[in-house]
């Protein structure tokens, strides 16, 4: 990135100035990527995916996207009643009018009016985290040279009856007059003054220049220098806000999709560089500011002087765009006018291609709203149909949060044309903006943010209508095809009526069809609330409906959208999938060979599914398969298929059915304890001494594994000599699973003049299922597998069918996902017939029913209409007593596998402070057991169990006890003298000796080691206790709490 930094010395010419200012990461397939425009065949020449979807960065190594955000919709001002306004002052209520404007670079600043409860309206903004409050009439005032009497007429219009709103104007207006501000030039010299400061204004600027700088920066930014619009939309937000307090209009929802829009990577990742820019410029205006004040000689008119300024301030922007993408991290002294600092990006998981996928399609809330605890903005709203997924949302905290677009909804990019909107609506009779006819009695036109005129509501319909009818088809007007026509109508404690068009980025749009001209309509959300549009064309009723869907699944995601007859399932269970379908070992890409992630899954027996949704195919899924179709019957046929167990079939798991592969990669950096700047002593290969001759089975000559090499447990995977003590070493791999060497990778320094000192080596561990994998069908109907049984001891058919897979009937009632049950069918009639079954949702009826309709074609295969069949035991040969349902159903497996979560512990590390086991499984530490666990146990009648586990296998100890006090912490070693042994006595029961005694009582006598003799306390016994018991007790002794035990039989 180079900035071109321009500076001019009083009146002389522009100085131009060329500043490296770092490496920018650059989005891939953006329009500053060399891989943009390459066909498929040369991105699978240039080592990508032949499909390579683009819109991320790569840092370090990892792929990584900036999440979309959902943030309230640019320039339309919002009624809002938010309890939290109140703690702004004593004076404050709850109503306010909030309006974020967003100027041509896509940086915001949010402007909010403020009912006060003697009428009064203050204007609130932000600059650089500190708000400030600014009386309305003020900044009215300061835009435009008007009186009194102007800002009444423009505010009130016609309605002068309206004792409620005349009265608060009028006490407004009358609070003002302490200021003593009345012309322009006064408003803006007293504004200039207040804000010189905040602003960083130099001083040579008058009080008048820096109140315009004001305006400018943080009034209304997105109508530019346009003072009388600006005027004209504080008149309307006043009059709404007193419509809101009034009861005349409901406040607006800010958590409906119909006040939203979205907040692209691109544009935020070009306001963190406006900023970055700017405060490289403040900081050399601070730099010769600090010269001026130290009396350095300062010479504008040395070019050298100006240069030096410039290189002694951190140029380097590309280095913090670098850190925002690899942590999320927004470090800004505005905070770029958005609620969250952190969780901006996210790692771009390549876990299968549906995971993939949906980032892309993923939109946040924000981290602000994950902390609430009301649930108000997790809601599904009805004005997010079509636009935002119903079904694809997380179960647990992020639910709600964190949604997904639907399949058919787009995101403007650019800002549509509008230049001939104004002229049409003038033709359609929309009265000028400069006629203050305000008020809900009239229909106010603003084309975004901005008054264009005021129409009657009775034209306002009209306007409308004809408005539509030229942006679907207009010969006259060059309308865009994606403007927001929001056409308000006025009712009772409605919303405030008016016709809102918008036409900028970051809006939601999708396609529905426009039944007068039959043609494609985009619409918005916030339009699409007033408008009529029907699901069906079965639904359409003359006069009423305007609109009609292209298929009632446009409302789902495209995760959401390959559950196969979603429509016949419970709710969560298609929620439940769109989360597992993200979680499946599949497939993640096609240019595995090239890659090295840290962890890779992949599904080695991937097959195309029988039952597919027709976008399956539009999206070509098929090159990522996700899954295998396999023969399942309902049926409980042993004891180990209880709950949501399910057994396979062995010889099915022999012939490869759900086998899957892990990719790891090991790394070795020679370089990790070496300083900068220190020469290389440690390379990698065999060096001149002696070492194990076991080392060349597995190792090449270079120290380096070969490919495709066997490795176990302990086994060297890399050799290098070390000059510093003159030995080979080598890194042993440390996993108890068997790996074989699928990739050798050599990394070097960017300079590429320096010798190898990192190495990649990308493992291959098979991973067939076993014991306690995860499965499930598209359904949400998880299970781990509990058995595999053998195929002579399976259920078979009259044909021979065997199942691959056993499951329990019980898995169906309470779930009722009865979509399986047709995929079942489905899956049977396609195998059987050989074709592929469509399984979109909403395709059948109560008069073509599914079951008829799959059912008809098992008939016509010879088989049982609804898919039972009589099935006999492979155990004895006879024949069940009732008719199995068997079917082909599309398995999954999960990448939650035994061999990663298996943890098992007898002795092993253990902290110092308690001596009880450590926390995690790669420290061999053990399991966690709290009270409940506990009385499950107790409860179970496994009490040996429960102390071997509790005590024995975790911190057990033998501690001597005091009988006579019972305390743990006073009894002491004494020190043996000549002729006797070490003796265990309590010091707190023990009589001090200072006097000479008897040789009787000598023997008696026991010393604790510094000098001191003692006598007594030897009533002390030895206990099994948990150590913790003992770090317990000295908690409390140091608080002053004493514990006391008593050992004795009752």
């Amino acid at each position: 990135m180079i900035m071109k930094i321009a500076y001019r010395v009083n009146d002389g010419p522009e100085v131009f100035e060329n500043r490296e200012a770092g490496l920018l990461p650059i989005m891939l397939m953006s329009n500053r990527c060399h891989l943009e425009g390459m066909s498929p065949a040369e991105l699978v020449k240039n080592k990508e995916e032949s499909e390579e979807l683009g819109g991320y960065f790569v840092v370090n190594g990892i792929e990584k996207l900036i999440r979309m955000l959902i943030v309230q919709r640019r320039n339309h001002p919002m009624a809002i009643i938010r309890p939290s306004f109140t703690n702004r002052g004593a004076a404050y209520s709850q109503y306010g009018i909030q309006i974020r404007c967003v100027r041509p670079d896509q940086t915001s600043q949010t402007n909010v009016l403020h009912y006060l409860n003697d009428g009064n309206i203050t204007f609130r903004f932000s600059w650089r985290k500190n708000e400030f409050l600014v009386p309305a009439v003020m900044i009215l005032k300061a835009l435009i040279e008007t009186n009194d009497r102007a800002i009444f007429d423009g505010i009130v219009g016609a309605e002068t009856d309206n004792s409620f709103l005349t009265d608060r104007l009028e006490l407004m207006l009358r609070s003002y007059k302490k200021y003593d501000l009345y012309s322009k030039k006064e408003t803006l010299a007293y504004l200039g003054d207040k804000f010189r400061v905040v602003l960083g204004a130099p001083a040579d600027k008058s009080d008048i220049e820096v109140g315009k700088e004001l305006l400018q920066r943080i009034v209304l930014v997105h109508l530019g220098d346009d003072n009388e619009a600006k005027f004209r939309m504080i008149l309307f937000m006043i009059r709404k806000l007193y419509s809101l307090v009034a009861g005349e209009c409901c406040p607006d929802n800010p958590d409906a999709a119909q006040h939203q829009e979205i907040l692209l990577g691109g544009f935020l990742y070009g306001m963190i560089i406006k900023e970055k820019i700017e405060e490289y410029l403040q900081n050399v205006c601070a730099q010769i500011n600090s010269d001026v004040n130290r009396s350095v000689n300062v010479n504008f008119d040395d070019e050298k002087y100006i240069s030096r300024m410039l290189l002694k301030v951190n140029h380097n922007i590309g280095q913090k765009l670098l850190y925002f993408l690899s942590t999320g991290n927004l470090v800004s002294q505005s905070g770029l006018d958005l609620q969250q600092v952190s969780g901006y990006t996210v790692v771009a998981e390549k876990i299968n291609f549906h995971r993939f996928i949906s980032h892309f399609r993923m939109v946040h809330r924000g981290s602000f709203f994950a902390q609430l605890k009301t649930t108000t903005v997790r809601k599904l709203l009805p004005e997010s149909w079509g636009f935002l997924c119903p079904v694809h949302t997380p179960d647990g905290s992020p639910c709600g949060l964190l949604n997904h677009l639907a399949h058919k909804c787009k995101i403007s990019t650019v800002k549509s044309d509008v230049s001939q909107v104004p002229e049409a609506l003038r033709s359609l009779g929309v009265a000028p903006a400069s006629s203050f006819a305000a008020g809900p009695k009239h229909s106010v036109v603003q084309l975004d943010g901005k008054i264009i005129g005021w129409c009657s509501h009775e034209n306002a319909i009209r306007v409308a209508d004809t408005l539509r009818f030229w942006k679907v088809d207009s010969p006259k007007y060059k309308i865009p095809v994606d403007l927001e026509i929001g056409y308000v109508p006025p009712s009772r404690n409605g919303q405030y009526p008016g016709i809102f068009l918008f036409s900028g980025e970051a809006r939601m749009l999708r396609p529905v069809k426009y039944l007068p001209l039959g043609k494609e309509d985009w619409v918005g959300p916030f339009e699409q609330v007033y408008m009529n549009i029907a699901i069906s064309p079965d639904e359409i009723a003359s006069n009423v409906h305007t609109h009609v869907e292209y298929s009632p699944t446009n409302i789902l995601s495209i995760l959401a959208n390959m559950t196969p007859f979603s429509d016949f399932n419970q709710s969560p269970r298609n929620m439940y999938q769109c989360q597992m379908g993200k979680q499946t070992m599949g497939t993640p890409g096609t240019a595995l060979v090239h890659r090295s992630d840290n962890k890779l899954y992949r599904l080695q027996s991937g097959q195309s599914p029988v039952v597919r949704a027709k976008l399956y195919d539009e999206y070509g899924l098929d090159s990522f398969p996700n899954g295998t179709n396999a023969v399942v019957a309902v049926i409980s046929y042993t004891g180990y298929d209880m709950d949501d167990a399910m057994i396979l079939n062995k010889s099915a798991h022999e012939r490869g059915f759900g086998h899957g592969t892990v990719y790891k990669v090991e790394k070795v950096n020679l370089a990790e304890k070496r300083r900068r700047g220190d020469p290389i002593t440690q390379r990698f290969g065999f060096g001149p001494d002696s070492w194990p001759e076991s080392w060349r089975e597995k190792l090449d000559s270079d120290g380096l594994p070969m490919i495709g090499a066997k490795i176990e447990e302990g086994d060297p995977i890399a050799a290098f000599f070390d000059e510093t003590s003159g030995k080979t070493r080598v890194k042993k791999y440390k996993s108890s699973e068997v790996a074989f060497v699928e990739e050798v990778k050599l990394l070097g320094e960017d300079s590429g003049d320096t010798e190898f000192q990192n190495l990649t080596i990308k493992l291959r561990i098979p991973r067939a299922p076993v014991i306690g994998d995860k499965f499930s069908s598209r359904h949400g109907q998880k299970g781990v597998a509990s058995q595999k049984w053998p195929q002579v001891d399976m259920p078979f058919s009259e044909s021979g069918i065997q199942p691959d897979i056993i499951i329990n009937p019980h898995a169906f009632p309470s779930r009722m996902t009865i979509g399986m049950f047709v995929e079942s069918l489905a899956g049977k009639a396609g195998a059987l017939h050989g074709i592929a079954q469509d399984s979109t949702p909403w395709m059948f009826s109560e008069d073509d029913t599914a079951a008829d309709h799959f059912g008809q074609q098992l008939l016509k295969a010879g088989y049982n209409y609804h898919g039972n069949e009589p099935m006999y035991s492979g155990v004895t040969g006879e024949e069940l007593r009732v008719d199995i349902y068997i079917g082909v159903v599309f398995y999954q497996r999960l990448r939650h596998m035994v061999n990663d979560k298996f943890q098992v512990r007898s002795t092993g590390p253990v902290t110092k402070l308690t001596m009880q086991p450590v926390k995690g499984r790669k420290r061999h530490g053990g399991i966690r057991v709290g009270e409940m666990e506990r009385d499950a146990l107790i409860g179970h009648g496994t009490a040996f169990l429960l102390q071997d586990r509790l005590l024995n296998c975790s911190d057990y100890t033998q501690s001597t006890l005091c009988k006579q006090c019972g305390s743990l912490l006073s009894a002491q070693v004494s020190v043996p003298r000549i002729g006797t042994t070490a003796v265990i006595r309590c010091r707190s029961c023990a009589d001090r000796v200072v006097d000479a005694v008897s040789p009787e009582d000598e023997g008696r006598i026991w010393e604790d080691g510094t000098g001191k003799r003692f006598k007594g306390g030897d009533q002390t016994a030895t206990v099994a206790i948990p150590f913790v018991l003992r770090y317990l007790d000295s908690e409390l002794a140091a608080m002053g709490i004493r514990m006391k035990f008593n050992v004795e039989p009752k």
